[in-house]
């Protein structure tokens, strides 16, 4: 996280500045939408009172940015991801304006260049006061744009079950707060130490949840079904494929999800990842999940006219 010393902005509003100076920005030196304006990437500072590096009070979102088949660049459905961060930043009263954010994201890619790229938004609570009260906090709002993989992004991957159960939304709202991810990182670990690529969350009635940073799916007889779960994210990639598959969306059990004739996990950083193992049950071909990866792919980079709505133009 980075925030400039001693701000006391009040405002998570991006301003109109940031595309003048996107013209001057280099490739040599990746910029981020910092408060209204574009900076090089190490330039603003943390002040070591940032409430959300003691609290996680923030709140992001992960997009991807997709090269086109016509040779431009496109964001995969940027105004669905917008509104959830917009559910996040009101849980913790942070002043968030949808349209004027998603501009924020097109200047920030036009600043570095950036055709495939991941692009991480994420508003947070600053300076003020380190205790639980957040009403006269500051407010920040920055934009970053990678060209890199984060997370799965399609690869076969080896799946564990969690020693962690997840956040139950009676506790955390399944939105992308910063604070909330520490699960995450605590499962991921675990899974790391294990030899796993990534975790299973698991509840206490051997129902699953979800993994540390994507949705399931399983295919068992021909039929595909959506995990489902309270306590999981509300995916946007589990949206689309859902909507793509006409797939039935229901608890799992883990039982079952081991008994599949396939598992794949979804998500905008993990894309269409297909499970080679769960706990040591090895997946065989996975023929459905490939045309999935195929169909998706084809979808984000504007290969299918028929979903040319869920692209914005960069």
């Amino acid at each position: 996280m980075q925030l400039e010393a001693g701000s006391t902005h009040k405002s998570a509003h991006p301003g109109t500045d940031a595309s003048q100076e996107s013209a001057q920005a280099t490739a040599a030196t990746p910029q981020v939408w910092f408060d209204g304006r574009m900076v090089a990437i190490d330039s603003p500072q943390a002040p070591l009172t940032t409430h959300a590096m003691h609290y996680g009070s923030g709140v992001f979102e992960g997009i991807r940015a997709y090269a086109t088949a016509d040779g431009g660049a496109a964001v995969f459905r940027l105004p669905e991801h917008m509104e959830r961060m917009r559910k996040g930043a009101e849980l913790l009263g942070i002043d968030f304006d949808v349209d004027a954010a998603s501009e924020a994201v097109l200047q920030t890619l036009r600043a570095n260049g950036h055709r495939d790229a991941y692009i991480r938004p994420l508003a947070w609570l600053g300076s003020g006061t380190i205790g639980l009260d957040v009403a006269s906090l500051s407010q920040h709002l920055m934009v970053a744009t990678m060209a890199t993989a984060v997370h799965l992004a399609g690869k076969a991957t080896r799946l564990g079950v969690s020693g962690w159960r997840r956040n139950p939304a009676s506790s955390l709202p399944p939105l992308k707060l910063c604070g909330g991810y520490v699960n995450s990182i605590l499962a991921k670990r675990e899974a790391k130490q294990r030899g796993f690529d990534e975790a299973l969350f698991v509840d206490g009635d051997g129902r699953v949840v979800e993994c540390t940073g994507a949705n399931v799916f399983m295919v068992a007889d021909g039929q595909v079904v959506a995990v489902s779960h309270p306590d999981a994210l509300d995916g946007i990639t589990r949206a689309t494929l859902v909507e793509l598959s006409a797939a039935q969306s229901r608890p799992v059990t883990l039982e079952e999800l081991k008994q599949a004739d396939e598992v794949f996990v979804c998500g905008t950083a993990a894309e269409v990842a297909p499970i080679a193992s769960l706990d040591g049950r090895e997946f065989g071909d996975n023929p459905v999940t490939r045309e999935f990866q195929q169909r998706y792919a084809d979808i984000v980079r504007g290969r299918d006219a028929a979903f040319a709505h869920w692209l914005t133009r960069v």
